[in-house]
């Protein structure tokens, strides 16, 4: 196989766009950061489980490119779809912007050490932690459209490339959750900004619209 950077950029692009829709695996790798429970450990298996649905897509509906052209067609303009409606959800969240609800101290309850407004959360053990992090990746719908079903789909608008994208779609994955455990574990409750969520959403947009623009190109 010879790796095609243009395609495995092309699917890195796509994977980070899908991922930053702030969504419950975003959310939850967010809180294990603000509170400091097993951070990395979330991080690791929320890209692990996604980059195995990524494989399950482009490795499966790889085999689907001897198809007819018809069903070619339809399967990417489906993904075509998802990504203009993904993209106008995300534009609207860009228009009405809105900051994560994430932990609070129960109002009324003494601080014991920590200063108003830190979160105050119960010890999570390691294996609950694995548990919250699969059951966020792997039993929420939007997971499985967006990586098994929508990366799949638009790798087949690269024939024999698909495996590239599908290494660069893996790779983005990686590289968003190792950088959003990052932000929240240095950005504390920073990272809880209206701007910052909004900037966020408008690059999904963009990126999304962009995208589709550029399978609907596939086609002709």
């Amino acid at each position: 196989m010879v790796l095609s950077f243009p395609t495995f950029t092309a699917g890195m692009v796509l994977s980070i766009s899908l991922i930053m829709a702030i969504g419950p695996q975003n959310a939850h790798v967010l809180r294990m950061g603000l509170q400091r429970q097993h951070l990395w450990l979330t991080v690791a298996v929320c890209a692990v489980a996604d980059i195995a649905l990524i494989g399950l897509g482009v490795l499966g509906l790889a085999q689907l490119g001897g198809l007819s052209d018809k069903l070619h067609g339809a399967l990417v303009g489906a993904g075509m779809l998802f990504l203009l409606v993904y993209g106008w959800q995300a534009f609207q969240r860009f228009l009405h912007p809105t900051a994560l609800v994430l932990n609070q101290p129960e109002e009324g309850k003494a601080e014991t050490g920590k200063s108003k407004g830190h979160v105050q959360a119960a010890p999570v053990t390691r294996r609950q932690a694995l548990l919250s992090a699969l059951a966020f990746s792997w039993l929420n719908p939007h997971a499985w459209l967006d990586t098994a079903v929508l990366i799949g789909t638009a790798s087949l608008a690269y024939g024999q490339g698909s495996t590239s994208f599908g290494l660069g779609a893996a790779a983005g994955s990686m590289l968003w959750f190792l950088s959003l455990g990052v932000a929240a574990f240095w950005l504390g409750r920073r990272l809880n900004s209206l701007h910052i969520w909004r900037a966020l959403d408008g690059a999904v947009a963009l990126m999304m619209w962009g995208t589709a623009a550029w399978l609907g190109f596939s086609l002709v």
